[in-house]
């Protein structure tokens, strides 16, 4: 079966993670962690990431990074066989040491970007490893680095905090954006409207626009066969979209024309049939797209349209 390629390109935003084989807890001891980190820092050296945030748990890790050259693939690449022949050659052992693929889930900049760093951050928090009030004490992230001002030069910080109300990257800011986590780790209601539980699913966070302009130019570069699994389906709708709207401009009609017609009316039942021949739309989709009512429907009105051509 053929794997879903990476989506790549200059400035791209990701949030990667990945898991220990069989969910163990590769990172247990302080040697392991440093090393992983030690690793992720020669890695954004190498690669010319800019790192935004990091969060190395037990059993997996947690990256929000920004690729000025679109190269994630080949950084990851590195960053995991490395990291895997420094750690096995040490313990003297064999065998795949992460669980499958990484998950590298496309972020818009901006906001949406703030709020993965925010959860990265409260990550061991929410984990239950430290308190919020000892975040600063958990070793392996980047928010002790950020808030004692020891950091390399590619943890970049400067615009996510401005999206967080404008604050600096100074003792002040810091002082501020400690104030916006712990109101934010107390606040599970907000985490749920920041929707937290989603921050580790898909293949894009971001607001609606950004992520059906992103799956357009996505899918010109990716045939149907690959695109599998619930996360996918914006990519194939998002082509199913360009189809009707290529259909809509050949008819010399709007979306304002399908809602102001009736739900049967002859050239809407024939677009649904001509996105059936050309596409792998749904009924369900094409019925909601084209004002049509329910999937049901629409199959009885493309009924009755084949039958009639057949008696002519």
């Amino acid at each position: 079966m053929a794997r879903k390629p990476r989506v790549q390109f200059e400035g791209a935003i990701y949030h990667v993670i990945n898991r220990g084989n069989y969910r163990c807890d590769i990172f247990e001891s302080a040697g392991a962690a440093q090393a992983f980190e030690q690793c992720l820092f020669e890695a954004c050296a190498q690669a010319g990431w800019e790192l935004h945030a990091y969060a190395i748990m037990r059993n997996h890790y947690h990256l929000a990074l920004e690729t000025p050259r679109a190269n994630l693939v080949e950084g990851m690449h590195w960053l995991q066989s490395t990291f895997a022949t420094r750690f096995n050659r040490f313990r003297d052992e064999r065998g795949h040491l992460f669980q499958s693929r990484y998950q590298a889930i496309l972020v818009e900049p901006g906001l949406h970007l703030a709020r993965v760093v925010n959860y990265i951050h409260l990550n061991p928090v929410r984990a239950g490893i430290v308190r919020q009030e000892q975040l600063a004490q958990f070793r392996w992230g980047s928010y002790r680095r950020f808030v004692r001002d020891d950091r390399p030069l590619f943890l970049v910080c400067e615009n996510w905090l401005r999206e967080l109300g404008g604050l600096q990257d100074n003792p002040d800011g810091w002082r501020q954006y400690q104030e916006h986590l712990n109101w934010l780790s107390a606040d599970l209601d907000e985490q749920r409207r920041q929707a937290f539980d989603a921050m580790s699913q898909g293949w894009a966070i971001g607001g609606d626009t950004w992520r059906k302009a992103l799956a357009k130019e996505y899918v010109t570069t990716v045939t149907p066969s690959v695109l599998r699994g619930a996360e996918t389906i914006e990519l194939k709708e998002a082509v199913w979209a360009q189809a009707l709207a290529q259909l809509l401009e050949a008819e010399k009609k709007t979306k304002a024309d399908l809602k102001a017609d009736s739900l049967a009316a002859e050239w809407k039942i024939s677009l649904a049939m001509k996105l059936r021949e050309t596409t792998t739309a749904t009924n369900a989709w094409i019925a909601e797209a084209l004002v049509m009512g329910k999937a049901s429907s629409l199959s009885v009105y493309m009924s009755r349209q084949r039958a009639h051509k057949i008696k002519k």
